[in-house]
Formats: structure tokens, sequence, C-alpha cells
């Protein structure tokens, strides 16, 4: 029979345990390494738990009791000293990381990158201010539009190409009477706005306008343009030109000179393209003419009694030949390497 002089192994190994084990908690570094020795010290593969499955062993009963108690005690003392060095360790290590994450609110901001309109987006900007400056009111309509105004209203026949499926996108929400498409041009916004407001009348009219056509180095099928609209007692086609001609010196730079090709338009008589001068040649701009008296017809005012002017801008036109792009495909490109160069 076993005594309380005669023990087990394991609880012999108790005293070198409870005599030791208290420096090397207090020794720990860290938080990990205290960790290690609390399994070492009262895990399950530890002395403690070694004494512990042993009890059963002792056949005396006080004695089997009295080392239970010191099994406990021993246990007890070594945990509350795990306890009070992780709190220490724990609360270090909190405050070397605070430390490590402090910041200086003495230095300068982190700013994020900075954004900017896209070329696009700036060049009509910049056309619309040119002419709000000159006094024009600025006006936007829809994008789909009845075929009367993107049509009839500007005097295009119906037997003008630009009306066939092959130039424009039609939709199915339109009647055989009356057809609904994607505008091909912000122009319908001159018959809209002269139904609306009587002479005089100087607007500008921003806006995407859509057309079939294929993707290549000059054409999207979604481009954007500045339509613009001048009718008042007395104008002439030298106001035209005087306007037009400011217009591109104001963009491109006061040494711009320009000059006015006849050409034809439904919706103008006479009309013209304006060529600037820059980048070393003669480059195509913009249409424009005075307003036929048609249109002037089919929104009621009188011929007699007003004239006007009108043109039609590109945005992407303008931006190309500022810029020196020559491939239009640039301009609807999402790399970012491309949009920053011009911010």
């Amino acid at each position: 029979m076993a005594t309380s002089t005669n023990l087990p192994e394991p609880m012999e190994s108790l005293d070198e345990l409870a005599t030791h084990a208290p420096g090397r908690i207090a020794e720990a570094a860290t938080v990990a390494e205290l960790e290690e020795i609390e399994a070492k010290t009262v895990g399950k593969q530890s002395p403690i738990a070694a004494a512990r499955r042993s009890l059963g062993s002792i056949d005396d009963p006080d004695a089997r009791r009295a080392e239970g108690l010191r099994i406990n005690e021993i246990a007890m003392a070594l945990t509350a000293d795990l306890d009070n060095r992780r709190r220490l360790l724990a609360g270090a290590e909190e405050d070397a990381a605070l430390q490590a994450d402090a910041v200086d609110v003495t230095l300068p901001g982190r700013l994020p990158e900075r954004g900017s309109l896209h070329l696009i987006q700036q060049t009509m900007d910049e056309i619309v201010d040119i002419f709000v400056g000159l006094g024009y009111t600025v006006a936007t309509g829809p994008e789909a539009e009845t075929e009367f105004y993107n049509f009839t209203a500007l005097n295009i026949p119906a037997t003008h190409p630009s009306r066939m499926e092959s130039d424009t996108l039609y939709l199915d929400y339109g009647t055989e009477e009356e057809e609904v498409l994607l505008r091909t041009h912000t122009s319908p916004m001159q018959a809209r706005y002269m139904e609306q407001h009587e002479p005089p009348v100087y607007v500008v009219v921003p806006g995407r306008a859509f057309r079939a056509d294929a993707v290549d180095a000059t054409h999207l099928p979604v481009f954007h343009q500045i339509e613009g609209l001048a009718v008042d007692e007395n104008i002439t086609f030298g106001d035209l030109k005087g306007t037009l001609a400011d217009f591109a010196k104001r963009f491109f730079g006061p040494d711009t000179k320009v000059k006015f090709i006849p050409h034809y338009f439904p919706f103008t008589e006479p009309s013209a393209e304006m060529h600037a001068y820059t980048n070393g040649e003669w480059l195509e701009l913009l249409g424009c003419g005075m307003v036929n008296p048609a249109v002037f017809e089919q929104v009621g005012y009188d011929p007699s009694a007003v004239t006007g002017f009108a043109f039609g801008v590109g945005a992407e036109r303008m931006a190309m030949v500022r810029h020196g792009i020559n491939n239009i495909r640039a301009l609807a490109d999402a790399d970012v390497r491309i949009l920053e160069q011009y911010r």
C-alpha cells in the first residue's frame, strides 16, 4: 500500500515544479512564450495533469486527499502567476502596437489622388463657357427623339439618306406615323427651343448624339456635339463669321486663322464648313450656315421678321485638333495612362 512517504513518481516532481516554474513564468518575454510555459506547467501533458491521473494509485484515503489538496494549491498558485504575467505582457504588447501605429498629427495629411473630368467633358465645358460669355443660354434635350424634330422640323426631306436605318438607330417605341430614334445630332433642340421661346434666341445645346457608324480612326457610334443657334432681327452671314472666328481664337489661341468653304446642309442656306489653320495645316472644324426659312416656318416664326445662324461642333473633333490626337478611339479608351495626360 502506498503512503504519503511512498508516493508515485508524478507526485514527487510537483515540488520541483512548484520551485522552478514561477521563475520561468516571470522570465517569459512574450505572450506566445508564456503560452508554451503554461502548456508545460498546467496543461494536459504537464506534471500537474500527471499527478492528478496518479491519485488513484494511492490506496490511503487520507494520503490521497492530502495529495489532491497539494496538487490544487500548486496548480492555483501557478495559474495565478500565469494570469498576472499574461496581463503584463499583453498590456506591454498593446502599448508597443499603439506606439508603432501612432500618427503624428503635425505631419501633412496624405491626400487621395486627384481625379479630373474626361477630356471630352473638359472640351464641352470650355466650348459652352465661351458661348455663355458671348451671351448665349445653355439648353439640353432628349436623346430619344422623334423623327419630326430630328429630321422634318429641320427641313431634311423624307428621301434624305440620313433617315435610312443604315445611318440612324431607330427605337421600338415609335409608330408608323411617327418613328422614335436616337438623335443623330443635337440640332433637334433648334426646333424645340424656338417652339417654346420667342425671338431673340441665343442658345447652345451640348449633348450626346448617335449614328450607325462603324468604329474607326475618325468615327464612333456615340459622340458629343454642341449645337449653336442665334435668331434675331437683321442677323447676317457676317455675324456668323465673326462669332465663329472669335470662338476659334478663344479656343485655339488669338493667332488662329479661319476660312469658310461653301457646303450644303438642309437646315441652313447658305451653308459652310469652317476650317482653321492650326498645327501647321488647315483642318475642318464645324458646319454652319444661315437658318433656312423653312425651319422658321416649322416652328411658327415669321421668316420675313427674323434671320439667324446655326452651327454644330463635335467635341471629339475639337479635342483631337487641339491636342494632335489622330485616332478618336483614344478618347473612348478607359486606359488611365491616356486619360491622365489631359488632366
